[in-house]
């Protein structure tokens, strides 16, 4: 087997309202690639959020009384907070710099994915531009995707992407948030092992693992390499949701 993952070099900047699916058919010829059946277009979240105006200026956000609260705590700008409490179905944990919540797309994250960086509006302070998640990121990977397929007739899969800590462990690693056309799950239970025995609870997070493995490659700073074309994933390519990943609360350990 073999997984070729090739960041899109030159990439422009994503303004509010561009068309991510035009921007990519344009980039790929520029790095010498060709659109098949089966391969996957992964896609950093900040250029799917830009790409729909998920951008907010902090001096038009009043915070509630709760956000004051919380910004007590956590030390955070109390519009930030506002903002955060706004995106969330769920606060969880509040610690001085973090505030962990259940976004209100079922997945648990520090300060609703909400972020400065590499963030900029086109007026006012750079500091006071923050930028949200999609609303809906598998609406947004389905939207991608059709429109690929729609202008180039092939079979594709589209990822969307974010850098999210871990419970267990430090450092951030690249996550899925929204998926179209490629499994987020795969149920490998039944299937023999080298000695024949039968797997009995193995479920494989594709989607994640191959997340993790375009943001190698993506980078995190200052790289501007925000989509990563992908071939030779090894599993059949299926409608997919992010649902697939989102562990029910009552098997949710850590809550």
């Amino acid at each position: 087997m073999t997984l070729t993952l090739t960041p899109l070099q030159g990439f422009p900047l994503v303004q509010p309202g561009d068309s991510l699916s035009s921007l990519i058919l344009k980039a790929l010829p520029a790095n010498q690639l060709t659109l098949r059946d089966g391969d996957i277009l992964v896609l950093a979240q900040k250029i799917v959020s830009k790409s729909e105006g998920r951008l907010v200026n902090l001096t038009t956000v009043t915070p509630s009384p709760k956000a004051r609260e919380l910004a007590a705590v956590s030390g955070k700008d109390a519009r930030f907070v506002e903002l955060v409490l706004r995106e969330s179905s769920e606060v969880l944990r509040v610690r001085p710099g973090t505030i962990i919540v259940e976004h209100r797309n079922g997945f648990v994250c520090a300060n609703a994915g909400i972020d400065h960086s590499n963030v900029r509006g086109e007026d006012g302070a750079p500091e006071d531009w923050v930028l949200l998640l999609p609303e809906d990121s598998d609406a947004s990977a389905d939207r991608i995707r059709t429109e690929l397929e729609q202008a180039i007739n092939t079979r594709l899969g589209v990822l969307v992407i974010d850098s999210h800590g871990r419970a267990w462990r430090n450092g951030t690693v690249g996550i899925s948030i929204g998926m179209s056309g490629l499994p987020g799950l795969v149920d490998l239970r039944g299937e023999p092992d080298l000695f024949g025995f039968h797997l009995q609870v193995t479920q494989v997070g594709t989607a994640d693992e191959l997340a993790a493995a375009a943001s190698l490659v993506m980078g995190q700073a200052s790289e501007g390499t925000p989509v990563v074309h992908v071939r030779g994933f090894p599993y059949t390519l299926r409608d997919g949701q992010l649902n697939e990943l989102i562990r029910p609360r009552d098997m949710d350990m850590f809550r």
